[in-house]
């Protein structure tokens, strides 16, 4: 039997990167999948590629910072699906970087709700649809920025990230007796889109690649297993976690 087989999962974040390889993951896993990111064609694109693979899955476009969005797409896991078993609020930003003093109130908020109030947003609407079904996996993606590691210029993404483990384990307290289990997934530095617009000169790459005891970055599908392996059954009795899934970054001193 697959890892998701029979269960419903919805994958922020899902037209690329991280996300867009847990949505091919989930549903070769089993699961009915609804993806959710803010470009229709990506998503269309995506869902395409799940059924042709002989997989499952919905897709609605929208911004995660938006309640309303939040509550549609646990209406529509229930709807076309018949519940919700999993959530990987993946979808963020890594906001304005840059000198503390030089980020403006506006993009401090937005990437706060971005990356930390969008998954309050999601956990409001997901937990009941869980509930109903005696249990779950919740999963935020977070970050060892702010977490293991200090980086200049990354004020609010950390602030933002940082606060994803906060919310994780209080969630996971309150929900780990109905069956509930919640964590935090904390990847290094990967090859996406938002990656690679950090390691964007081949002195910045060199400086990324270098903080990993790894020497490498991870590709989006090493990620999207270690999500899975929150999402499934094999981390039965892992809650409240930070996982690090960081190639060593947090360990590396060389």
């Amino acid at each position: 039997m697959s890892a998701l087989s029979n269960k419903v999962a919805i994958v922020t974040g899902a037209s690329s990167g991280i996300g867009y390889a847990t949505a091919k993951l989930f549903a070769r896993e089993g699961a009915r999948v609804v993806a959710a990111a803010r470009r229709q064609p990506e998503l269309d694109a995506l869902v395409e590629e799940i059924t042709q693979a002989g997989g499952y899955a919905v897709a609605l476009a929208g911004d995660v910072k938006d309640e309303a969005y939040a509550k549609a797409l646990v209406e529509l896991a229930i709807g076309r699906f018949g519940g919700l078993d999993v959530a990987f609020n993946n979808a963020g930003t890594t906001g304005e970087m840059g000198a503390t003093p030089a980020v403006s109130l506006a993009e401090w908020e937005n990437t706060i709700r971005t990356n930390l109030t969008s998954a309050f947003l999601g956990a409001k609407y997901q937990l009941p649809a869980m509930l109903d079904r005696n249990g779950g996996s919740l999963i935020f993606t977070s970050t060892f920025v702010g977490h293991t590691v200090g980086l200049p210029g990354m004020a609010a993404y950390a602030a933002s990230k940082a606060g994803l483990i906060g919310l994780t384990q209080a969630l996971a307290s309150e929900f780990g007796p109905k069956g509930i289990r919640v964590n935090a997934l904390l990847p290094g530095g990967t090859d996406t889109p938002m990656g690679r617009g950090f390691a964007n000169t081949p002195d910045a790459l060199a400086f990324v690649l270098g903080l990993h005891a790894l020497k490498r970055m991870a590709q989006p599908e090493e990620i999207a297993q270690s999500a899975l392996y929150l999402a499934s059954d094999a981390s039965s009795f892992t809650t409240g976690s930070a996982l690090l899934a960081d190639g060593g970054v947090s360990i590396n001193r060389t």
